[in-house]
């Protein structure tokens, strides 16, 4: 194998790559990367055995095909510091060797022979749905943050994708908690779509962010219940879904929180921000002490001091209740209008929280005891 090719399209597909590989595997292999040389296209994958990414590099100079596998964030690193859009000739010297020339350089990295890489038969039958790219992302960006940590619950380690309707309109549905905070959102599709809801696991998420950041478009989605195939232009991302039954959580959704809080979306961020510099802990408690038009912040950290902030705020009644300072400073992160609605019902339920401009997400988020 034998092929010329631009730095930056080299460390763009090798950059993707480092978020599927597994960088502490017993199986040497799932921390390469196959690279397949074979008419103008140099192919490049990764998996971790439950997600397949492949990224196509188009018009390349290929002097002789061919295919191996090296380690990923060895030549990641390497290529990454080569000079910005130079060329890079890469070359198999021999069955173990494959070695990178760059203006001055030359490095000679170890392989892995091609046929060692685990590749799977990954043709999905199903019903090909059209998304646009930054409305997926978005919706994805709204929910990634409530994903629980917790592996004993792993119906919950991911984002519960699934069809829903209301008024006639049709929506792609995402839902997350770690059962301290949920996150839902929708995006609005222009047609009646089949499509199988399923749990996507975290790192396929985080890899599908990472990639749409930069991409504009639509993608195409085929899914079954064990896997979704996502296609964007150059690339293809295979993974396996979470296999499990996600909560109902619509029943989880306040209902019954009349007490409304409206704040200016900048400066309630802020505050928030600025109480809980005060401790090193972010799960410390922000106390709200909430009277008419008024609202007291405060974090009291016995190993590091305390903080007070006051913010003029529409609010008409008095509450005393404490959140958790990084779940406000997620969910206010994501909203996108000038102002933050949060409603009350009393100091042990859940706070409900809307983007006023945004009228297809909530946030549900539980008080701290005591």
């Amino acid at each position: 194998m034998k092929f010329s090719i631009n730095q930056k399209d080299l460390q763009e597909s090798l950059g993707f790559c480092q978020n599927v590989i597994e960088r502490r595997s017993t199986l040497p292999i799932l921390s390469n990367v196959l690279l397949q040389a074979k008419e103008k296209t140099i192919k490049i994958t990764a998996t971790d055995l439950d997600m397949i990414f492949v990224h196509n590099i188009s018009n390349v100079e290929i002097i002789e095909e061919g295919e191996t596998t090296t380690n990923s964030s060895i030549m990641h690193d390497i290529v990454r510091k080569f000079s910005a859009g130079k060329k890079i000739n890469v070359e198999t010297i021999s069955e173990s060797k494959l070695q990178l020339e760059s203006e001055k350089s030359i490095f000679k990295l170890n392989c892995i022979d091609s046929k060692e890489f685990p590749l799977s038969d990954d043709d999905l039958n199903g019903e090909e749905i059209i998304l646009n790219s930054q409305s997926f992302l978005k919706l994805l960006n709204k929910c990634k943050f409530s994903i629980s940590n917790d592996e004993t619950r792993h119906y919950l380690s991911g984002i519960f994708l699934h069809f829903t309707q209301n008024e006639d309109k049709n929506y792609l549905t995402a839902a997350s908690t770690d059962s301290h905070r949920m996150s839902i959102s929708k995006m609005r599709l222009d047609q009646n779509i089949n499509f199988e809801p399923i749990i996507l696991p975290k790192k396929t998420i985080y890899q599908l962010c990472s990639i749409l950041e930069n991409f504009n478009g639509n993608i195409k989605v085929l899914n079954t219940k064990s896997k979704i195939k996502f296609f964007l232009n150059n690339s293809v991302l295979t993974s396996k879904v979470i296999d499990g039954k996600f909560p109902n959580y619509i029943q989880v959704i306040p209902k019954n929180n009349k007490k409304k809080l409206e704040a200016d979306l900048e400066l309630f961020h802020n505050s928030v921000d600025r109480v809980a510099s005060v401790s090193t802990d972010k799960k410390d408690g922000v106390r709200f002490i909430l009277s008419k038009n008024k609202l007291d912040l405060s974090v009291n950290n016995a190993n590091s001091g305390d903080g007070k902030e006051t913010l003029s705020v529409s609010f008409d009644h008095d509450l005393d209740i404490s959140f958790n300072s990084k779940y406000l400073i997620d969910v206010s992160s994501q909203l996108e209008g000038d102002n933050i609605e949060i409603y009350f019902n009393d100091v042990a339920s859940p706070a409900l929280i809307k983007d006023p401009s945004d009228f297809d997400s909530i946030y549900v988020i539980m008080p701290m005891k005591g």
